[in-house]
């Protein structure tokens, strides 16, 4: 099998144990990870530290470390067709989508390389005669960032990028799920000539690697990509080092179709909301929204499309849909959508198994009309299940949007301009796209309200995550300080 160890102060290392990763197009183990403990944890988080106060490090220039990011990002081009055939066998996601995307997260790193020499303070026009006043914007120290399995080379792009153009020092750690990309990645880290301890790359589960690495005292940020329930760990243990934090964590976002829409556009970015990926996307358009009068039209458009999805292995390049990244998914989504079909809601398409190895779960749709409480609505199932419910007005379709505790994203379609602007006014969520799903760039910020998270990755917003502001006072005057006994 394929082995991969953790990347700790410039050095390649075994970890205190080894555990085997599945590869879900066939349920059979492909490669050795190297564990991360505690020791290991100590050992990243002091060699960032160290690096961090450095006097090399300190000493480079934001140019510098811009140029570290774009030799980072030429060898992921280099490389991007190897690291999308380790994404897709440790992950099932298809290698038609690992491919593009890993080429388009070197563009990541080059937004980020561009903007590290930009990231300007302010001389502020203080209101005393006699001093000048101005912000300087520093590093915001050792960054812990925490990165799940899926789109991880992407996810840990809006962390290192802006970080390292920043100038901080980080610990990356990958989900002990399918972690091969990342530490696969941690190669092109050391090729591009990071010094030793800026970038720490390991993976390990939770109470011997989450825990400490989330609540050592060395760690001034925490960045964190996954699911509420590990987030909330996560602020009662920062609250040990006192580290800020940004969370994404995911949605139940609505995919709101109005009766002009165009409806073979919207069947399309319906399918690529719910269906690519296998849905296991934090923006997965999972709840249709669809106006009354064209529900059943729009279904039937969306059958056909189901129907012709190419099912297949991962690896092929005609494979449009690939398996679950592990079982316990398939079974939770098996065991979700059984328990809302007893609620009342019914089977459209789907919901049956694949006669195959892996961990295959169908596309399916449910017609939850008649049951907006079913746990396939208002749960985060990551996986290719969607919910259909109807409104008959525009003010009943902002109510079922509004209806979930998430707020990351959302789709509009309607040729209606004037519609769109106000709806997207109204949706409580921090992404939204009209006429269009799921696009992505490096200068548009990312994240979302509520149960989602807060703080933005990608875009200016991103970089700004990672630094903090030191407020500077010069007086100007050659007299005495007359009275030492009032503020100024």
């Amino acid at each position: 099998m394929d082995v991969f160890k953790l990347y700790i102060d410039g050095q390649f290392t075994d970890g205190a144990a080894q555990f085997s990763s599945q590869n879900p197009a066939t349920a059979e183990p492909w490669a050795t990870i190297a564990e991360a403990r505690r020791d290991e944890v100590n050992r990243a988080v002091e060699a960032a530290s160290r690096a961090f106060g450095s006097e090399s490090w300190r000493a480079m220039t934001a140019g510098a470390r811009g140029k570290l990011l774009l030799r980072l990002a030429d060898l992921i081009e280099k490389h991007a067709d190897r690291l999308a055939r380790i994404e897709t066998q440790d992950t099932g996601k298809i290698i038609r989508e690992t491919k593009a995307q890993i080429a388009y997260v070197a563009e990541y790193y080059r937004f980020y390389a561009g903007l590290a020499d930009k990231m300007d303070g302010a001389t502020l026009s203080i209101d005393k005669a006699d001093m000048e006043t101005w912000i300087k914007r520093e590093p915001v120290g050792v960054v812990a960032a925490i990165v799940p399995w899926n789109s991880q080379l992407f996810l840990s792009a809006v962390k290192i990028g802006p970080a390292i153009a920043a100038g901080c020092t980080l610990i990356v750690k990958a989900a002990e799920t399918a972690p091969a990309p990342l530490l696969a990645f941690a190669e092109l880290i050391h090729e591009a000539g990071f010094p030793p301890g800026v970038c720490n790359i390991i993976t390990g589960f939770g109470e011997e690697c989450g825990t400490p690495l989330t609540t050592h005292p060395l760690v001034d940020h925490i960045a964190f990509t996954g699911g509420p329930d590990t987030a909330r760990h996560i602020i009662r243990n920062s609250a040990e080092n006192l580290a800020s934090t940004s969370l994404e964590l995911g949605g139940k976002s609505p995919f709101i179709v109005f009766a002009d829409a165009d409806l073979e556009s919207a069947a399309n970015a319906q399918v690529a909301a719910i269906f690519s990926a296998s849905g296991q996307s934090c923006v997965a358009g999972s709840r249709l929204l669809v106006a009354e009068e064209i529900k059943d039209a729009f279904i039937e458009k969306l059958i056909g499309k189901v129907r012709g999805i190419v099912i297949g292995s991962p690896e092929q390049p005609e494979t449009q849909f690939g398996p679950l990244c592990t079982i316990q998914q398939k079974r939770t989504i098996e065991a979700v959508v059984s328990r809302s079909l007893e609620q009342g809601a019914r089977l459209v398409i789907g919901h049956q198994p694949i006669d195959r190895p892996g961990f295959y779960y169908p596309p399916t749709i449910l017609d939850c009309s008649n049951t907006p409480q079913a746990e396939s609505v208002t749960r985060e199932l990551f996986g290719p299940v969607l919910s259909v419910l109807t409104f008959k007005d525009e003010a009943e379709a902002i109510r079922l949007a509004n209806g979930t505790d998430y707020g990351l994203a959302a789709g509009i379609f309607t040729q209606n301009l004037t519609r769109a602007h106000r709806v997207t006014r109204k949706l409580r969520c921090g992404v939204v796209w009209l006429n269009t799903y799921r696009a992505v760039s490096p200068m548009a910020p990312f994240g979302g309200y509520g149960k989602s998270g807060f703080g933005r990755e990608g875009g200016i917003d991103a970089a700004l995550e990672y630094t903090t502001t030191k407020t500077v006072w010069l007086r100007t005057s050659d007299e005495p300080i007359d009275d030492p006994f009032i503020m100024r």
